[in-house]
């Protein structure tokens, strides 16, 4: 299989800004963003862990940003952090399973 068409995790910490301030009500809006993309998700106090593919990751991002910019986000800093076996699929579950 493809590298690309593997899961892979991905940690999407958003801050955007509106009034000159951090808003949590527009974080909220990426994160009912990325719920609705049906993919596995871990939210945590800083930042969201998505597993999707790597070919997933565009269409993801497009969608955290407009749905903040809808919500009236004025600008945005977005930091990722992407996790990518080459070999096997990258799960949320294998990492917290001991955690549970």
């Amino acid at each position: 299989m493809d590298w690309k068409k593997r899961k892979i995790n991905i940690a999407i910490q958003v801050l955007p800004e509106a009034d000159g301030k951090i808003k949590y009500e527009l974080v909220d809006k990426a994160i009912e963003a990325i719920k609705k993309t049906g993919f596995n998700v871990q939210v945590c106090p800083f930042e969201t862990v998505v597993e999707c593919s790597f070919e997933e990751l565009p269409e993801l991002l497009e969608k955290v940003h407009e749905a903040c910019n809808i919500a009236g986000t004025e600008r945005m800093l977005t930091n990722l952090k992407i996790q990518v076996d080459f070999h096997e699929n990258v799960t949320i579950g294998d990492k917290m399973e001991k955690y549970r």
